[in-house]
């Protein structure tokens, strides 16, 4: 006994495409059609009108699935030499625009925060164009962001994208048009601070390194290095409970929030130890007088910035 065998493919979807076959014969049966479900990768709009006998319906050998070639062009990847992501061992590519970038970084309790404040304060009072821009305040992913961490649904992955959405939000709307209308940009935490963070979750580098591909390289970038015992005192001391990501608690590292901070901490500062060399951070000592620490973090801007372009226009015209 043989089986007829013919294809039907729904214009709508290769995915709906069936076996139908016929027994051949003079068996009961001979008169019914079987329909057998049969996934088939062909496009939908190539003519599938086939027919084929055989004496077993086990030994019947289906075509091999038509490619189909794509002409679209893709676009040339851009060599990781001109692109504007800080690379390890590569020099720092040139920047098209008349702005300066000021970034600290640290773990928190660091202190960088407050120092950023006060040298944002000093600016301010001179008459300086500047703008200030914090880490995870773009009102586009703000409440998903919320919400995913109120359902505790984020992992490494979703939480690095969601950061990163942020960054390229306020980078496109605030960082870059203020960079290239000459501002002076203070950013309280940047890239760096995913390159840690998301690194102690189990990011890999170079995946996190080409998703901020697209970040302006800072004038200065800040990184205020504090003991990690100094830092965590600083912060379980001022914060009656530590919340849930902020823990670290999604890692497993401790059933006690404060012990799991603590670990996660630790990850962090090793990650910032090794972007020391590789990305020009100007070290500063976190356990510092405040008003010391301030008046070295004037001094390097100063000397490393023409803080005169940034001055109201009667005194630059002076």
């Amino acid at each position: 006994m043989g089986v007829a065998v013919g294809y039907i493919v729904s214009p709508a979807c290769v995915t709906t495409a069936v076996l139908i076959s016929w027994p051949i014969g003079n068996s009961p049966s001979a008169a019914f059609p079987v329909i057998l479900p049969q996934r088939l990768c062909l496009c939908c709009n190539a003519p599938v009108t086939m027919t084929s006998y055989a004496q077993n319906a086990a030994s019947l050998q289906l075509s091999q699935p038509m490619e189909i070639q794509d002409t679209t062009p893709k676009p040339v990847r851009a060599d990781a030499s001109k692109t504007t992501l800080p690379q390890p061992g590569r020099p720092v590519p040139s920047r098209a625009y008349p702005g300066a970038l000021i970034v600290v970084e640290g773990t928190d309790g660091s202190g960088k925060s407050t120092q950023l404040y006060l040298l944002k304060r000093w600016l301010e009072i001179g008459g300086y164009r500047l703008h200030f821009t914090e880490w995870n305040s773009s009102p586009l992913v703000k409440s998903a962001t919320r919400r995913g961490k109120q359902k505790r649904l984020l992992t490494p992955t979703t939480f690095s994208l969601l950061h990163a959405s942020d960054f390229a939000d306020r980078c496109e709307r605030q960082i870059m048009p203020l960079l290239q209308g000459d501002y002076l940009v203070l950013a309280d935490r940047y890239i760096y601070t995913a390159f840690a963070r998301d690194a102690a979750r189990g990011c890999a580098q170079r995946w996190l390194r080409n998703l901020y591909r697209f970040a302006p390289v800072p004038d200065i970038t800040f990184y205020f290095r504090a003991p990690l015992d100094v830092a965590v005192h600083r912060i379980l001391s001022g914060r009656p409970k530590l919340k849930y990501y902020e823990a670290g608690m999604d890692l497993g590292l401790s059933y006690d929030r404060a012990e799991s901070f603590r670990l996660f901490q630790a990850r962090i500062l090793e990650e910032y130890d090794k972007m020391v060399e590789t990305d020009n951070f100007v070290v500063l000592d976190g356990t510092l007088p405040v008003n010391k620490l301030q008046k070295q973090m004037r001094d390097i801007v100063a000397s490393k910035i023409d803080l005169k372009r940034f001055a109201p226009r009667s005194q630059e015209q002076e």
